[in-house]
């Protein structure tokens, strides 16, 4: 909690090495319990922060709808005070690790009638009411993905996080820690794939020669690692102006654009290089593959960050 954000990029960047899934595991926790930090009550914190930090306990944290994804003002899942408790109906998607057990969910929901009136609820995963669906995703293999239905779920007025209808700016503080973390393990991801491609490229023969001997894959592997120096030193560019109290919302956006995008494309230069074997799952390449395609959806679409930056320029 007390760590810079060039340090919690560094962490995430070497978590992301292996597998960005993996990294979303702690990510996806840290998401929440930076929240709860925050805006906790003192209750709130001893009764989630604590368990968490000694590792028996998680956190998940819930926005997405059916029908708002980008939009997530869009959402329509109500929390309404009857008396002393909360009464929440709605369906939720894509809230990760929400199915693991002691897990608790930050849930963003509708509790006024204004755009942005929502307030965010914390939610043991165990609650009367509360129906969990795991689902079958091309990704989020080992954390896991959910669909949330909830139907009547009564919880006590202290379920609150903060102030009622704070419940979007509580979510936004986030976002440029968030895709800072996506972008550095992306990085880190990157490098993997590439150094996973190099060390083919170098052991596999054709034509009676090393395949890294053949110019049009030397020249792809080079564009590749200075695409991917790029998207470090932005990213750590990003986490800098973050750690120096400035506003870098658009350089972040940038930075998880870019990372996302050369992983992407690294990852496809490598299932072409390794030909056949890049299909089978114990070459690693076809799992950063698809987690790569992920990244360029999970908080914050490529689209929305063009978006984002756009408006930085003032278009």
């Amino acid at each position: 909690m007390d760590s810079d954000p060039v340090m919690f990029a560094l962490f995430c960047e070497a978590i992301g090495k292996d597998s960005l899934d993996t990294a979303a595991c702690i990510m996806t926790s840290m998401f929440t319990a930076t929240n709860v930090s925050r805006h906790g009550t003192a209750e709130q914190r001893e009764r989630y922060l604590e368990p968490f930090l000694r590792g028996e306990a998680k956190f998940s944290i819930s926005i997405s709808e059916p029908q708002s994804g980008s939009d997530a003002a869009g959402a329509s899942s109500t929390a309404r005070l009857d008396g002393d408790e909360w009464v929440i109906n709605g369906n939720k998607v894509w809230c990760s690790g929400a199915h693991l057990p002691d897990t608790c969910i930050a849930m963003m929901l509708r509790t006024g009638e204004g755009r942005y009136d929502f307030s965010v609820l914390l939610v043991p995963n165990d609650t009367p009411g509360l129906e969990i669906q795991k689902m079958d995703t091309l990704v989020r293999r080992s954390l896991g993905t959910n669909s949330l239905f909830m139907y009547d779920v009564r919880l006590p007025k202290s379920a609150l996080l903060g102030e009622i209808n704070k419940g979007w700016q509580y979510i936004g503080e986030h976002l440029d820690f968030e895709r800072l973390s996506i972008a550095s393990s992306q990085v880190g991801n990157a490098q993997t794939a590439l150094d996973d491609t190099a060390r083919y490229l170098s052991e596999r023969t054709a034509f009676g020669k090393k395949l890294a001997e053949f110019q049009v894959l030397k020249h792809r592997m080079a564009e590749d690692r200075a695409r991917l120096s790029a998207a470090y030193y932005l990213v750590y560019a990003a986490a800098s102006a973050m750690a120096r109290g400035e506003k870098a919302s658009a350089l972040v956006a940038q930075a998880k654009l870019i990372s996302s995008q050369t992983l992407f494309d690294i990852a496809f230069n490598g299932m072409q290089a390794l030909g056949g074997y890049a299909q089978l799952p114990e070459y690693d390449m076809e799992r950063y593959f698809r987690e790569a395609k992920h990244g360029m959806i999970a908080r914050g679409t490529n689209e929305i960050l063009r978006s984002i930056i756009a408006k930085s320029m003032g278009l």
